[in-house]
């Protein structure tokens, strides 16, 4: 048996032949974890698919959430997947070659201010910034607001990678500046990474120094 939401379903065709599948769309997280839960309880095998990896920003917390909820016994097993940051990491270069903080921008589960404060902290502190669900059209001002805090803590311009439905058909990559981000078309489907201080562009690459330089002759 296998659950999931339609779009990411649609993109695995050739392993759902011959299986039984139960669809659904965008906001029905709890409603497929609650289908696959009950289902495994009664006995049967059950792929619960995600985007990415099931532990980011996915579905694997809200499983163990209902399931400890419920009090159920079912053999739960996370299988890692190759998450949105590694992808468009891979696609920009070396970007999080050094300590990074990945945020996301979606106030639907977090508050804004909270959100406001991590942001905050992780610029401070010179993280690398992974931006995940950087704009939607309820949301068209967050991605603004957090460059403002970003522009507090690093120079204008800083590297910044935009890169939208990674290792996909429509896949779309800009390199580009602090300054300059907003430029750029940004959607739900995008990832934004802004460097660090020690962040460099080079040959169309975004490449985040881990420190060999400073220890080592290279």
């Amino acid at each position: 048996m296998i659950v999931g939401y339609q779009t990411y379903l649609d993109l695995i065709p050739e392993f759902l032949a011959g299986k039984e599948v139960i669809a659904s769309q965008m906001m029905k997280e709890v409603d497929r974890c609650r289908k696959a839960l009950a289902l495994a309880a009664e006995g049967r095998q059950v792929a619960l698919v995600s985007g990415g990896d099931p532990g980011i920003y996915a579905m694997a917390g809200l499983v163990f959430e209902m399931a400890r909820e419920q009090n159920l016994c079912v053999a739960i097993e996370v299988i890692p997947g190759i998450a949105a940051l590694n992808a468009c990491a891979a696609r920009l270069g070396a970007p999080l070659m050094h300590d990074f903080a990945a945020i996301s921008l979606s106030d639907l589960l977090t508050p804004w201010a909270k959100i406001e404060r991590r942001l905050e902290a992780a610029a401070s502190a010179d993280f690398v910034v992974v931006i995940y669900n950087p704009k939607s059209k309820k949301r068209a001002e967050h991605i603004v607001r957090a460059r403002e805090i970003l522009l507090a803590h690093r120079p204008p311009e800083t590297p910044v990678g935009i890169v939208t439905a990674a290792t996909r058909e429509n896949e779309r990559i800009v390199l580009t500046t602090l300054e300059k981000m907003l430029a750029s078309e940004i959607d739900m489907q995008t990832t934004i990474i802004v460097g660090n201080s020690m962040t460099f562009a080079w040959q169309g690459f975004m490449v985040t120094p881990r420190g060999y330089a400073a220890k080592y002759a290279l």
